[in-house]
């Protein structure tokens, strides 16, 4: 066989594209944040085997709930490319007014109803932050940064500054109730909560709407570009109501389930940790200018996060140090990510 046959040969097989780990990444990002939480993982359990411990895996899980629900949110509005940072306001507008309202007037009411009520109450608040960005056509930032003030002002003005240390019964044992429980080796009772169910339902919803959806193929041609989808018959105000509206839901179960899992309601509570939620969903992959990100990026983000906070301490560094870390890996991070993105 001549040297020109064989070329042509050669061409004229199927050509296979050799395995590149940067190919991986710039389609799967949250697989640099699977590796640094395995990778810390497994360094903490060298340093400490009580991090493998049954109560140190169901704390985390635990202490993933909230973040969770926030982070959720956080991420489908940036798949869009804005940014919300009222949603803490919002968890405390609700979980507070809620447990007044019931504590007073609604003593009897069930706890499937409490939630109910606060996913409705943080959707409204939600709606609010949705119509403000659509009418205004300001950054949905200034946006949240505005209605973060103005929920908690009428929250501390109108509706109470007090601490509430006896939770309605039936939202104190909703957080007592147990999903399972054993007995660890010390003779403790190890119990993961029930609530912890609502995470897992929250991401299977989100990731079903993003992709299953025409709301969620909307949602990512907003995040390309707004102006492109508004040509295509994208109705912009029924996305930023949805985007909002489902964020607000999301952070009012949240503040619901954290009133229940601490047996007290403080209005002041949950104030500063948006650095910590919008982290995760950055660490997960999502870009701040939108179009990109996945729902198991964010919960890996989570739980990354959650991981740093809870082992420092088990590993000898003082917890001050937790935003030092933390803004560490959103730094590495982002270099990483804009590096690949530049090779592209």
């Amino acid at each position: 066989m001549t040297a020109s046959r064989t070329e042509a040969l050669k061409e004229s097989l199927p050509q296979t594209r050799s395995f590149s780990l940067g190919d991986l990444v710039r389609r799967r990002p949250e697989t640099i944040t699977f590796v640094l939480l395995v990778t810390i993982c497994v360094a903490v359990a060298v340093i400490n085997p009580d991090f493998l411990q049954p109560s140190t895996l169901v704390d985390i899980g635990r202490a993933s709930v909230v973040m969770g629900l926030f982070a959720l949110g956080v991420f489908i509005i940036l798949a869009a490319g804005g940014i919300d940072v009222s949603f803490t306001a919002i968890a405390a507008f609700t979980m507070y007014s809620m447990t007044v309202l019931v504590q007073r007037y609604m003593p009897g009411v069930p706890i499937a109803l409490v939630l109910l009520m606060s996913i409705i109450g943080g959707a409204l608040l939600g709606i609010i932050n949705g119509l403000l960005v659509h009418h205004l056509k300001v950054p949905s930032l200034i946006v949240t940064i505005g209605t973060q003030y103005l929920f908690r002002g009428i929250l501390l003005s109108f509706i109470g500054t007090v601490w509430i240390m006896s939770l309605p019964p039936q939202m104190g044992a909703f957080g007592r109730l147990p999903l399972f429980q054993f007995e660890a080796a010390n003779g403790a009772t190890i119990t993961l909560p029930f609530y912890f169910l609502v995470l897992p339902i929250a991401a299977f919803l989100t990731w079903w709407i993003l992709n299953g959806t025409l709301m969620g193929r909307a949602i990512f041609a907003v995040g390309g570009n707004a102006d492109i989808a508004s040509r295509l018959g994208y109705n912009l105000k029924t996305i930023h109501v949805f985007l909002f509206g489902y964020a607000g839901a999301l952070a009012g179960l949240a503040g619901i389930i954290h009133v229940c899992a601490n047996r007290q309601a403080n209005p002041f509570d949950l104030v500063g940790t948006e650095v910590n939620v919008i982290a995760a969903v950055v660490l997960g992959g999502a870009k701040i200018t939108g179009g990109t990100g996945t729902v198991l990026g964010t919960i890996l983000g989570v739980l990354l996060i959650v991981v740093i906070n809870s082992v420092l301490v088990m590993v000898g560094i003082p917890s001050t140090w937790q935003r030092l870390v933390v803004g560490i890996f959103i730094l590495l991070a982002a270099a990483f990510f804009v590096t690949r993105q530049r090779k592209r």
